[in-house]
């Protein structure tokens, strides 16, 4: 399994985050916390692209989801070395390969289940995810093992036709997935395997995809905003993701 380029390409977006460091399980992680009530027994893990905490975008909408009333936590998935802002810059020396090796999903994974386990201890009884580029190989993961009660990912990384599969076989958490026109990662083919395997009414909890014409693969957390196509289909999929926690969560 590998990675594309456009999964560590950006535009930072403007605002300020509001949210709290906090370590949980002995990991680091965002907190966003609704201003006004909302229910204590459940929580939405954002389980964020290669750029994770270092990445102000990924706060940013940590709040703009805590704004429509979740309590969102961002872990720290690589230990403190997130890929840099510039990895990919002209004349970048950044060792991508190098990186993913000490940084692999199994590795996450760790840290996504020390994080569950002490969340579950303060009386969290559901979880939602939001999974981005690669956040959301991990959301299949945890989809895969009933740790997830909703799934919403964009632009995932690093899932294959028999990850598909598996998901359909058996996880039980209703799956929103928003997808784009170019994406190396999850591109046409995945696509129309993915509505062949879970639509028309086929996956018994629950199936969407979103689409957005003129996107790349990291354009819901990522995109250039100043492209009205852009715009659109980071709002979109926010809209759409926020909507599903809503309904399955």
């Amino acid at each position: 399994m590998s990675l594309c380029a456009d999964c560590f390409k950006g535009v930072r977006h403007e605002g300020t985050p509001e949210g709290t460091t906090q370590t949980i399980g002995g990991i680091e992680c965002y907190v966003a916390t609704p201003a006004g009530d909302y229910p204590k027994d459940k929580v939405v893990l954002y389980l964020s692209d290669a750029f994770g905490l270092k990445f102000e975008n990924n706060l940013l909408l940590a709040d703009d989801f805590a704004r429509n009333g979740f309590k969102v936590v961002i872990p720290d998935l690589f230990d403190d070395e997130p890929a840099p802002l510039d990895a990919f810059v002209p004349d970048s020396t950044f060792d991508f390969w190098g990186w993913l090796d000490r940084h692999p999903v199994e590795r996450a994974k760790v840290i996504v289940r020390s994080v569950i386990d002490v969340l579950k201890t303060e009386g969290v009884t559901r979880f939602g995810t939001l999974g981005y580029c690669y956040g959301g190989r991990l959301s299949f993961d945890f989809a895969f093992t009933g740790d997830f009660h909703a799934v919403a990912v964009s632009h995932p990384s690093l899932l294959k036709t028999p990850d598909l599969q598996k998901y359909f076989e058996v996880a039980k958490a209703p799956l929103l997935i928003n997808s784009c026109e170019v994406d190396r990662q999850f591109g046409p083919e995945l696509q129309q395997v993915a509505d062949e395997i879970f639509g028309k009414g086929k996956f018994a909890p629950g199936y969407q995809r979103t689409y957005w014409p003129g996107c790349v693969h990291g354009f819901a957390v990522r995109g250039d905003l100043s492209k009205p196509e852009v715009k659109a289909g980071k709002e979109g999929a926010f809209k759409a993701s926020v909507e599903w926690l809503r309904k399955y969560l």
